[in-house]
């Protein structure tokens, strides 16, 4: 029904032709039968039927009112004086000058179209003021104030409408900017768990593959000489790599939408209470491990736990890939204001003929070794941490040798820096 209503609605030049058909007919007329049998000072037949032009005149030129608002009122305003100066009979002879002023005010720029309408205005009140100065009987001067105030209010009508159709255009400005905002939040939102998604996935698998790789070479070398060996570091990879998947799965699981029995297998995510779980894995990869902790004042909030631990992690897992055996102190701090992290380790022996520069550094810092020295995403990915949480992160190697990676998390995240 809707669409069929719309469908039969006529073009505005058609609209605009059929108004100015009906102003021109009412004007014509409505003077005619408003003065019959009435003398008048002068008919609209006198002067070569000029009272009848500019009654049709000031009707048919609404029908441009929408495409030259200020000419369509001049030409009206100068009809209206014309016809009133010269004396030709009263009557709705306005109807077409009321609706070019409300065009005006209502298809103008605003102040510009008020000024004219304003100017406008005053000069017809004082030629109709003028012309019906002599005007018999006195009464009827009523409807010459009546036009004055009614040219009023079609301005005001028209200024009105202009004001609402500015209002509604900025409101649904306002509302397609935050349509676009609500839309740009939304990817950033998107992008910001896409990388916090990678970061964990990033965690959990390196560490698992270090611990995996590190017990495989030991299962392959004490395979056929020390098979108890061999079967408690198979044992090893076994409990690291299920974990890996349980992690992997609370870490991807928020890409899943269903909320049925498969939520319930999901392991949290890991936090400050793992983290003996995680030094006995590091000490089956054959790292001397101590952990140094202190009870936090208060319980630490969830990011910052989770955030300390993939440090730790990120941290163990490097020692595990570019050192081997060594000694590790982690510490753990948490103070009123933040948590403070530090692992620590000794590094490895240089090889005769070789230093001792750590893979574990970006490309700055020279290696000289036979081994790669092309950084990873590790410590990067550690400081994005830290960063999110408005906290800070120093790694480097330490001067009687040796790395150490210091974090520094608040407790109440200030937000990334």
């Amino acid at each position: 029904m809707e669409h069929r209503v719309v469908s039969l609605r006529l073009p505005v030049p058609a609209q605009d032709v059929l108004l100015a058909l009906f102003i021109t007919v009412m004007q014509v007329q409505g003077t005619i039968v408003r003065n019959a049998g009435e003398v008048v000072q002068r008919p609209l037949t006198d002067l070569g039927n000029l009272g009848y032009v500019l009654l049709i005149v000031s009707g048919v030129v609404v029908a441009v009112r929408r495409r030259w608002p200020v000419p369509v009122f001049v030409t009206a305003a100068l009809a209206s004086l014309v016809y009133y100066g010269l004396d030709f009979p009263d009557g709705p002879g306005w109807l077409g000058l009321f609706v070019a002023l409300y065009t005006l005010a209502a298809y103008g720029d605003g102040r510009r179209s008020l000024v004219i309408a304003a100017v406008g205005t005053s000069v017809l009140a004082i030629g109709w003021l003028v012309a019906a100065a002599d005007i018999e009987p006195r009464a009827a001067i009523g409807w010459v104030f009546f036009r004055i105030g009614a040219s009023v209010m079609s301005a005001a009508l028209g200024e009105s409408v202009r004001s609402r159709q500015v209002i509604a255009a900025e409101a649904q400005e306002r509302a397609e900017l935050a349509e676009r905002t609500r839309e740009e939040e939304a990817r950033a939102r998107v992008d910001a768990e896409r990388l916090r998604i990678a970061r964990e996935v990033h965690d959990t698998v390196a560490h698992a593959i270090a611990i995996i790789n590190v017990q495989s070479g030991v299962t392959a070398h004490v395979l056929d000489k020390r098979p108890e060996v061999a079967r408690e570091a198979l044992r090893a990879i076994e409990q690291t790599s299920s974990r890996a998947l349980q992690e992997m799965r609370a870490v991807l699981g928020v890409l899943r939408h269903d909320d049925g029995d498969d939520n319930e297998g999901r392991v949290p995510y890991p936090g400050l209470g793992q983290i003996d779980e995680l030094a006995a894995k590091a000490r089956e990869a054959g790292l001397d491990l101590k952990v140094e902790d202190a009870s936090p004042a208060t319980p630490l909030p969830s990011a910052v736990g989770s955030a300390a631990y993939r440090i730790v992690q990120e941290s163990i897992t490097n020692v595990v890939r570019h050192v081997g055996p060594t000694r590790v102190t982690v510490a753990l701090h948490p103070g009123i204001e933040a948590l403070e992290i530090r692992v620590t380790d000794e590094g490895r022996r240089a090889a005769p003929g070789h230093d001792s520069a750590d893979p574990r550094l970006p490309a700055r810092y020279p290696s000289g070794t036979g081994v790669s020295a092309k950084p990873g995403r590790g410590i990067v990915g550690m400081r994005e941490r830290c960063r999110l949480l408005g906290g800070e992160l120093d790694a480097g190697p330490l001067p009687g040798g040796g790395f150490e990676v210091k974090a520094r998390l608040p407790l109440a995240p200030a937000g990334p820096r």
